[in-house]
């Protein structure tokens, strides 16, 4: 129309936040060595933290290279990361210039890297979207925290606004049930007429953590309560388990191996569905699959179904999607999936 300007497009960078993995034997080590020398992980003071995370790093270092040669001697994190990155690119087009960037906590490409590049880029607003939908002070937190020294570091002025968590964010919960009614469904078609052991696996935290206040656990079980809205579950047709114990500290439970071993000796068939992983990577291609499907097989077993994880599902990449725009249109610089400020994601 005559008389009437359109706006300038706005430069959008969005930062993905996830944990990463080794992308070769030769970096489990060191990749082990920085998980556990996060304070968000280890919480002691330096040196003493830096010393625990070398024995640690060490010890752990053979078994952790067994997981890795069997997924053909690296994660697949990064690649499926790069995928979803992409994905959420093509969901944005039009309007403003959108660019995705992967920031990895522990291995390649490191956060303060990328921060540099963001910085490049030039953007006229950043905005971060951590691959955690629930939030905990172990990954979001821990990955934010990272981010904001990076950014004052290098001088990043653009303004900064952090997505802390969707458990229930519709997208996300859609790409979920769909994933898990087809595991079902094969379960199904594989013993007709037996009612399925469905379980929603998370990993794990230790005890003391959640009695600390996070959030975590209570999230998780917000999402599960919603996809199994979603498929039409009743409360005892499913189970919360958690997976991935490390160390002797108490962890969360129950534990997913024990409740895939109870099922399997109750000769039911089983369904696991990963529920706070969005991609592959090793707890689900070879705790899950290899380690958890034996343990099944192994103890009557002769139905075990594990649902994939949402990776590019098209309606998770469309939720995703749907946080950027509610993010972009508030002022807050803290949101959560209904587009509001939560102010217990503020730490």
């Amino acid at each position: 129309m005559i008389g009437t300007t359109m706006p300038t497009p706005r430069r959008i960078a969005i930062v993905l936040f996830n944990l990463g993995g080794p992308d070769s034997l030769a970096a489990v080590q060191p990749f082990l060595f920085n998980l556990f020398n996060d304070r968000s992980i280890i919480n002691l003071p330096q040196p003493l933290r830096w010393a625990i995370a070398k024995l640690i790093s060490s010890r752990r270092t053979p078994t952790a290279t067994h997981v890795y040669q069997q997924m053909g001697g690296r994660s697949p994190i990064l690649p499926n990361t790069e995928a979803q990155a992409a994905a959420l690119e093509a969901q944005l087009v039009g309007g403003d210039e959108v660019r995705c960037f992967i920031a990895m906590r522990y291995w390649l490409p490191f956060t303060e890297d990328v921060a540099r590049d963001v910085k490049a880029w030039g953007p006229d607003e950043v905005i971060l979207l951590p691959l955690y939908p629930q939030f905990s002070t172990t990954t979001t937190a821990s990955s934010f925290r990272v981010w904001t020294a990076a950014a004052r570091q290098i001088g990043l002025t653009a303004r900064q606004r952090l997505v802390c968590c969707y458990p229930d964010e519709p997208g996300f919960i859609a790409a979920l049930a769909d994933v898990t009614g087809a595991a079902i469904a094969k379960a199904q078609a594989d013993m007709p007429g037996i009612a399925p052991a469905i379980i929603f696996s998370a990993h794990g935290l230790p005890q003391k953590i959640v009695d600390a206040g996070d959030p975590y656990v209570t999230q998780v079980e917000a999402t599960v309560r919603a996809a199994a809205a979603a498929l039409g579950l009743g409360k005892e047709e499913y189970q919360i388990a958690y997976q991935s114990r490390v160390g002797p500290l108490k962890w969360v439970g129950p534990a997913t191996d024990e409740t895939i071993l109870a099922a399997a000796r109750a000769a039911k068939p089983i369904v696991v569905v990963p529920v706070a992983f969005v991609s592959e990577h090793s707890e689900t291609l070879v705790e899950l699959d290899i380690e958890y499907g034996a343990l099944a097989r192994d103890n009557g077993a002769t139905t075990y179904v594990r649902a994939p994880t949402v990776a590019t599902h098209p309606t998770f990449i469309a939720g995703l999607a749907d946080l950027v725009r509610k993010t972009l249109a508030q002022n807050s610089a803290v949101l959560h999936d209904s587009g509001k400020a939560v102010g217990s994601c503020v730490w």
